[in-house]
């Protein structure tokens, strides 16, 4: 940390484990099931968690590290304490560049940019989506800018080191390492040392690296790279009172009208708006009269966070919805700018300036004190129900012994489990909320799953599985996992088995199944070396640590 960020670390940090507690503090004691936030026991090492099952790669390098995480730590701790981290990081990285970039706001202000990082819409969304693994992207961004400014002042290996490890940790999923490498690329452009390719070269270079992991899995994908549906879908949506201009403005939004707080579906989200505003415009109007005082990198995160709310704002017009289906159709790999609102992040690091420059504005009027006061009334009390997870919508559940007996049935297996209801989401009666089925992450088996997605009912990219229930459809599978209450089932005529049922699965075994086709040795290794130098540019976070006790024993 620069001398300039020191002053406030403590009363950030504090403000930022405060604010992490109450968000986060229900999440521990159980497995978190909620729509994309899947946490089991213990992840198998499989194929799947690798990326290199031929699936499109939604979760990579996630998987694979949770997988191998989850051999020494329970998983459902391991993703509420990655929850908690990430939120906590969060506040930490953008207090830090608040304190870095605008030093005259103070540790008011800083401790204000901590607050708006943690305390939004956006972040409140994205929990409910279960997409907290895209929150650990959005959290390295603050820690991006200074990283990069750091490499300006010092370019050593140290700093290189710092800046592969946000990188890596951004990129926890595809969509994270496209958020770091912009908000690099921006900083890097807003120092002198864009005049200097090797610096350009460099950045490309490490992103790649850490990448790896999610460009191997798209290498090994059956249509990673094939055209995909749901522009209109996934665009960004219009909240009550406000309209999709005014949802994003108050970073809001998102496209599932489900994933949304309490508090955001009336007219309230327009109340909430105005106040995050009120914020944001002292903020920015403050931070326009310095601008020519103040470091570029305020300015360019500032044309950042409009252009990006600008195009996504068209995006979800009718020619803007014909624009992106037709990148969707004809861009390979496009599929990852879909979610077009997901975006919003990169607007976050200008907006917590914003938050800094206001309590830097009002200190002039008021005590400082009353300056953070009155600014996270604004901030917070427009969203009390991201309290205590997302106001009670996020609870870990225990998952029924009929799981644990179906793992232990199935163990370790080369041949395919279907798994039936087809399509990969679930209403079970024992959870608190829609999620994708966890047997996926559970058996050590190849398991065959339809993942069509489906929004209000509609399936994209191609029509949606049917219930393979003829018994010439099962040729190739060893088992078949009924996930349904007994009511609801259909049982399989043979030469399915059954050998297992209770109150929530049933399972059956078809005797003399082939063994599913697995990647080869090639795949495995590629997809190893990938994840492990992921893993050692993660290590790059603990270099001034290293450097530090390097010192320390040559001053012995």
């Amino acid at each position: 940390m620069s001398d300039r960020s020191r002053p406030a670390a403590l009363p950030v940090s504090l403000v930022s484990l405060l604010a992490t507690a109450v968000v986060c503090a229900p999440l521990f004691g159980g497995y978190l099931l909620h729509r994309d936030a899947v946490a089991t026991p213990r992840s198998p090492l499989t194929a799947a968690a690798f990326g290199i099952d031929g699936a499109p790669p939604r979760a990579v390098p996630q998987d694979g590290a949770l997988a191998i995480a989850s051999q020494g730590i329970d998983g459902g701790f391991l993703v509420a304490a990655l929850i908690a981290l990430t939120l906590f990081g969060a506040g930490l990285g953008y207090g830090r560049l608040a304190a870095r970039l605008l030093p005259a706001a103070g540790t008011g202000g800083a401790v204000a940019a901590a607050l708006v990082a943690i305390w939004n819409p956006f972040v409140a969304e994205r929990l409910l989506q279960g997409q907290w693994s895209l929150l650990t992207g959005y959290a390295a961004l603050g820690w991006m800018v200074c990283a990069v400014l750091d490499l300006r002042e010092d370019p050593g290996w140290t700093r290189w080191a710092v800046l592969a490890g946000l990188l890596a940790a951004a990129g926890f999923t595809p969509t994270g390492s496209l958020l770091g490498l912009v908000v690099a690329a921006v900083a890097l452009a807003a120092t002198d040392l864009a005049r200097r390719p090797a610096y350009w070269a460099g950045l490309l270079g490490v992103w790649v690296l850490t990448a790896l992991p999610w460009l191997v899995a798209a290498a090994y994908s059956d249509d990673a790279g094939g055209p995909v549906d749901g522009a209109e879908a996934f665009a960004a949506r219009a909240e009550p009172l406000l309209g999709t201009a005014g949802s994003l403005l108050g970073l809001g939004g998102i496209w599932n009208a489900d994933a949304v707080p309490t508090s955001r579906t009336s007219g309230w989200a327009a109340v909430a708006t105005l106040a995050l505003l009120a914020v944001v415009v002292v903020g920015g109007a403050a931070l326009w009269r310095q601008r020519r005082r103040l470091p570029r990198p305020v300015l360019a995160l500032g044309v950042l966070a409009a252009v990006v709310l600008a195009v996504i704002a068209c995006a979800a017009t009718g020619p803007g919805l014909a624009a992106v289906d037709w990148l969707l159709t004809h861009v390979p790999g496009a599929g990852l700018l879909r979610d077009t609102q997901k975006y919003l992040a990169l607007a976050l690091p200008f907006y917590a300036l914003a938050a800094a420059a206001a309590v830097g504005w009002l200190r002039a009027w008021v005590p400082t004190g009353f300056a953070v006061a009155a600014v996270a009334a604004l901030i917070v009390a427009p969203l009390p129900d991201l309290a205590w997870g997302v106001g009670g919508a996020l609870k870990p559940v225990e998952y029924p012994d009929d799981y644990a007996r179906a793992v232990a049935l199935i163990g370790a297996d080369d041949r395919a489990v279907l798994l039936i209801p087809a399509s990969g989401m679930r209403d079970f009666p024992w959870n608190n909320a829609p999620s994708l089925s966890p047997l996926p992450r559970m058996l050590d088996a190849p398991v065959i799953v339809d993942d069509t997605l489906l929004v209000d009912g509609v399936a994209l990219d191609g029509p949606a599985a049917e219930q393979p229930l003829d018994p010439a459809a099962l040729h190739d599978v060893g088992w078949v996992v009924w996930e349904a209450p007994r009511a609801d089932r259909v049982d399989l005529p043979p030469p399915a088995r059954l050998e297992f049922s209770g109150d929530h699965l049933a399972v059956y075994r078809l005797p003399d199944a082939p063994a599913h086709p697995a990647p080869g040795a090639a795949a495995w290794m590629t997809a190893a070396i990938a994840h492990a130098l992921w893993f050692g540019c993660l290590l790059g976070l603990f270099a001034p640590l290293a450097r530090r006790g390097q010192r320390a024993r040559a001053g012995r």
